[in-house]
């Protein structure tokens, strides 16, 4: 049966109100929890607490003791070493910190979290210059001495990031010739220029929608690889174990991956815009009556050649940015597991969205050069 902890009461002298208390039995967590309600009840000062009649004492009743103690001015006695020794270790691990954080007025908080926001991408920007920095001198290094340079790691990243990838880009693709020369069409039949959908397939998806979703498709697929597994290497530390074996890690991992991205983008690009122009001549084939033979033929009539330069243009710096961002946030990774998921999520976005802001600058910037 288990033995729970008590008190006695004793009036002190003087009838001033206050008395001695004694404590009897273990004062353990498991048997202290009645014994807590009452001295917390206690309406009465306390001049003395006495535990030579005491069991068993854990930090818990250390705890109770040293709180009831400190909340009267009362003097402890009776205690035996382990009761001294507990004592002394909840007195010294006392704190005057608050339970429960100040809490700040709205446009302090506001203040507080843009700021912090400021600071953080202050510190993140120079962390990228610094990136980009020693991307450069690798990369440098690298043209001076050409036998560093790793190609078999440059060709086995330009498999996985162009050849792999011809299959979901190309479904894509002709997917999107499809419906670019389905849904034109039907709006173009309104004022009955159906012919016009050859111009809209052909010259939105070479100038714009193929490089452009391409470069989408590449972020979500291979940079998020990039930043996956680099901050998993990191993570195992075997990006480590190559600088104490003297293999530079920017010229072994990183730049293989930034260069496949820049040199397999333009592939992928030109070869997702045939494949979306081949899908709109075979929707027009099926459905608007257009030959597929006469479409293509068409196509080339009407698509000026500075569309197909354009595309290819912007597929080598989208893939420069989808390179940079995944490595980036891959070689950033510190901590534990959920860490790489953070930054492979951070890589993905990151590259998206530059891909869609610098694709709107291009858009600006050929228009005003008149390539309309």
């Amino acid at each position: 049966m288990r033995e729970w902890a008590d008190f006695s009461w004793q009036d002190g002298e003087g009838g001033n109100g206050g008395g001695a208390i004694a404590l009897h039995g273990p004062l353990l967590i498991s048997s202290v929890g009645p014994l807590d309600r009452q001295l917390r009840a206690l309406d009465q000062p306390v001049t003395s607490i006495d535990l030579s009649n005491a069991g068993q004492i854990d930090t818990v009743g250390a705890w109770i003791v040293w709180r009831l103690a400190e909340r009267y001015g009362a003097e402890i006695t009776g205690a035996g070493d382990q009761a001294t020794r507990l004592l002394e270790v909840v007195q010294g691990a006392q704190s005057t910190a608050d339970i429960r954080p100040p809490h700040r007025s709205l446009p302090v908080r506001i203040f507080g979290d843009f700021g912090r926001f400021m600071a953080g991408l202050g510190h993140g920007t120079m962390r990228v210059i610094a990136f980009l920095g020693a991307i450069v001198l690798a990369f440098g290094g690298m043209i001076r001495h050409p036998r560093r340079i790793r190609g078999r790691a440059i060709v086995r990243q330009m498999e996985l990031v162009g050849v792999a990838s011809l299959p979901i880009v190309g479904l894509m693709s002709f997917l999107i010739g499809i419906v670019i020369a389905q849904q034109g069409a039907a709006q173009l039949s309104q004022f009955g220029a159906e012919s016009l959908s050859v111009n809209l397939v052909g010259r939105l998806t070479l100038r714009e929608l193929g490089v452009l979703m391409t470069a989408i498709m590449v972020a979500g697929r291979s940079g998020s690889a990039f930043a996956a597994q680099l901050g998993t290497m990191k993570l195992t530390e075997e990006i480590d174990a190559m600088r104490t074996i003297g293999v530079a890690p920017l010229e072994a991992l990183i730049i293989p991956r930034i260069m496949a991205s820049v040199l397999m983008m333009p592939l992928l690009g030109f070869y997702a815009s045939v494949i979306a122009i081949l899908g709109g001549a075979v929707i027009s084939d099926l459905t608007l009556g257009v030959p597929a033979i006469s479409f293509l033929l068409r196509v080339r009539e009407v698509v000026p050649i500075y569309d197909l330069y354009i595309g290819l243009i912007k597929a080598p710096v989208f893939g420069l940015i989808i390179g940079l961002a995944g490595c980036y946030q891959g070689m950033q990774v510190e901590g534990n597991a959920e860490e790489v998921g953070l930054r492979t999520t951070q890589a993905v976005v990151q590259a998206i969205f530059m891909v869609i802001v610098l694709d709107a600058f291009f858009a600006v910037f050929f228009s005003n050069l008149g390539w309309n």
